[in-house]
Parts: structure tokens; sequence; C-alpha cells
């Protein structure tokens, strides 16, 4: 029997896979734990429909990161910040401290986690953070930090 898996079985298929299995594992198994459908034409047709749908929403995804891409590499995040002898800060900022400036100055709401700094910053002046937006779309922020 031709089934659609709706969920990942292990050793079997994967979600949206169309595999042949045999009668009796199908109706015993798949189909009452919910974990595939039969393969008719009009279960496959709504597959292949589901699939569009989603290639669609990637494309439009990976084209509103590329967009934030731009307007971000055109801003400067301005923070603030106590400071030691030679430029050194008491403390440090963070990616959390960045995502926060980037939400109140200019509404733009990037997760801290999506910041990647190697390390936090600990001293004044400018510095360039990357920010993963998309997996093949990754931005460059200037940080500006000077002295409170």
């Amino acid at each position: 029997m031709k089934v659609i898996f709706l969920k990942d079985v292990k050793g079997k298929g994967k979600k949206g896979e169309v595999k042949n299995v045999s009668d009796g594992y199908a109706q015993n198994f798949l189909l009452k734990q919910n974990l595939a459908v039969e393969a008719t034409n009009a279960s496959i047709k709504a597959l292949e429909g589901q699939k569009n749908k989603e290639k669609k929403e990637a494309v439009e995804e990976l084209e509103q990161s590329k967009q934030l891409k731009e307007t971000l590499e055109k801003l400067t995040v301005e923070l603030k910040a106590k400071s030691g002898e030679g430029g050194r800060l008491f403390g440090s900022i963070t990616s959390k401290q960045i995502a926060e400036e980037l939400k109140k100055t200019h509404n733009i709401k990037v997760d801290k986690r999506k910041i990647e700094m190697d390390d936090a910053i600990r001293a004044l002046g400018f510095t360039n953070v990357p920010v993963k937006l998309h997996p093949e779309v990754t931005a460059t922020v200037k940080v500006h930090v000077s002295e409170q």
C-alpha cells in the first residue's frame, strides 16, 4: 500500500515522503496512529500544493532577510558604558544589549541569539558585529560604544 507520511517514522520514512509499505503495517499502525495517510490522487496533489506553498514562503523569507540586511548595514547602534583607563569598559556590551537598542531606537526586532559575537565588547569605539538573519544571509552591524 502506498502511503504519505505525516510525521517522521524511524526506519520507514520522513514527513512528506511517499512510500510503499505492507498493507498490515499501514492499516494497523501508520493509519491508526495518524503517522501516515493513504496515497490517493487527491492526497498526492494536496502534498504537492503544500510543498509549492512552502517553497514560496522560503523565497519570501529570503527576500525579507535581504531587505533587512540592507537596512541593518546602514545603521550604527550607539551604546554608552562606563569605562576606566585606556578605554576599557567596566563590564561589557552583550548581544542582548545590542538587540534591545536596535528594538528601542530603530524598531527592528532581532533575536539576541542571531547576533554572532565571539566575545562580549569590552572596549570603547566602533565594532563590526555579524548578525545571521537567514542561513544564507548575514548582515554586519556597526556598534559604537562611547563613554557614559
